[in-house]
């Protein structure tokens, strides 16, 4: 009798051990009692303008349930933000201000202290708690930016040239922007803190409007107007009509190669998809490859008047607005970014300045084309070539042969499709053809900008 008992108790001993173990395993388990600590996103170190805020992101598993955010400068500390979060959130994102009295605005050092504690009820209900010490260099005062030279005026769907100063620093990055949200590089020129940069306008684009901007690490900006004329120019526009020998010929040939006309059986569809989806693909990939501007200061840069293929005829002008129609309904549109030329039949093309060879392969309506990279964020291209003379990366010297003409990719006729591309904007070649052009906007806007800048470093 008295070993059932302590049979009977051994047994309800056991239990109770196996229920407190599993009590505590499950407790251990439960999102209630989850161990990680609060996740602080801020980096370790930053610069700062004191003027836009600081942002810091709090992010929990179970929920945050308070922080507090300090601020010293050197001296003080100052509690800044403070909150005892009423319905816990997973996520936090705050943004840290100047303390509105006290502060010396004479520092340059400054640190950030972020404390923050979740609603788990591990650590005796107490929660996980983080902390963080950000390192703060102070930096109020903006760039200094300012034009040296640049070229008398810009055309529509044309270039021009600035060069220009900026230091700062802590100077993070110098670039030149647009109305129209495009954004060139500037190379550094000549000698430290001057730049250079083409530019161009973009045919589509109905006004035009750039500056310099220069921003430090704290994010101060500074902006310089770049004093050019503009001068708006209306370029062609053409209504062309489609002819079906076209389409069941040429375009029907070409649709065979795309993997977006496959399963298109309608000639004007078929068009239409070759002439804005292809297009605008191959485009893609011209403004890809013109867009590197390299990082290395260029003392001097400079270029001949491009004379592409000898004795040749134009026979499409560059930024015609093209209406294509279909028994008197539009069916397409497009814009003719390049001047046609033609002579005879496979013509030799040859390179008019040094370069480097960056495609030469097939690039759909373009056909066979060579593009080249020249310099200061100028290339150019040669569309619809028979063959091919060059590899890409080979460095071509003035006067070299690289391609001859054809009828390759969406072309009729034997010819030359020529186009200059700044920065990845197609540009009026008739520009970088003209001698004077070339004199006026460049060649004497580098000599005079070298003599500025000598003078300022006397």
């Amino acid at each position: 009798m008295r070993r059932k008992k302590s049979n009977i108790g051994a047994t309800l001993l056991i239990a109770f051990f196996l229920a407190v173990i599993g009590g505590a395993v499950y407790l251990a388990n439960s999102p209630m009692f989850e161990r990680n600590a609060p996740t602080i996103d801020a980096p370790d170190s930053l610069y700062w303008n004191l003027k836009e805020p600081l942002k810091v992101r709090l992010e929990d598993d179970s929920g945050i349930r308070s922080y507090k955010i300090f601020l010293n400068d050197g001296t003080s500390d100052f509690l800044v933000l403070q909150e005892q979060v009423t319905t816990p959130k997973k996520e936090i994102e705050v943004a840290v201000q100047l303390p509105r009295a006290g502060w010396n605005r004479r520092t340059k050092q400054a640190t950030m202290r972020i404390e923050v504690t979740d609603v788990s009820n591990w650590n005796m209900l107490k929660g996980n708690s983080a902390q963080k010490s950000v390192d703060i260099k102070i930096d109020a005062v903006r760039p200094s930016a300012f034009v040296i030279q640049n070229s008398y005026k810009i055309t529509q769907g044309g270039s021009a040239l600035v060069v220009f100063s900026a230091s700062d620093e802590h100077l993070a990055d110098v670039s030149i922007k647009t109305s129209f949200g495009k954004v060139f590089k500037a190379e550094p020129f000549y000698k430290p803190g001057y730049y250079a940069a083409l530019i161009a306008w973009p045919v589509p684009e109905k006004s035009f409007r750039a500056w310099v901007e220069a921003t430090d690490l704290a994010g101060n900006k500074t902006k310089a107007h770049i004093p050019l004329y503009i001068e708006k120019y209306r370029y062609r526009r053409s209504n062309i009509t489609l002819k079906d020998r076209f389409l069941n010929g040429k375009v029907s040939d070409l649709a065979s190669q795309f993997d977006e006309t496959a399963n298109v059986s309608d000639p004007l569809e078929k068009f239409r998809i070759i002439n804005e989806e292809i297009r605008q693909k191959n485009e893609k990939l011209i403004h890809t490859l013109g867009s590197k501007v390299s990082d290395q200061l260029i003392r001097r840069w400079s270029v001949k008047p491009f004379a592409p293929l000898k004795n040749a005829k134009k026979v499409a002008s560059f930024g015609d607005h093209r209406f294509y129609y279909y028994k008197g309904k539009r069916v397409s549109e497009s814009y003719h970014l390049g001047l046609d030329l033609a002579s005879v039949k496979m013509a030799q093309i040859r390179a008019s300045n040094p370069g480097r060879v960056v495609f030469a392969g097939y690039n759909g309506i373009y056909g066979n084309m060579p593009m080249i990279d020249h310099g200061l964020g100028l290339y150019t291209i040669y569309g619809h070539c028979s063959s091919v003379d060059v590899t890409e990366g080979d460095d071509v010297s003035r006067g070299e042969p690289i391609a001859k003409t054809g009828k390759t990719g969406l072309a009729l006729g034997d010819h030359l499709h020529f186009g200059i591309v700044v920065q990845g904007v197609e540009v009026r070649p008739v520009e970088w053809m003209d001698a004077h052009w070339i004199k006026d906007n460049i060649t004497t806007v580098f000599r005079t900008a070298r003599k500025m800048i000598d003078r300022r470093s006397e």
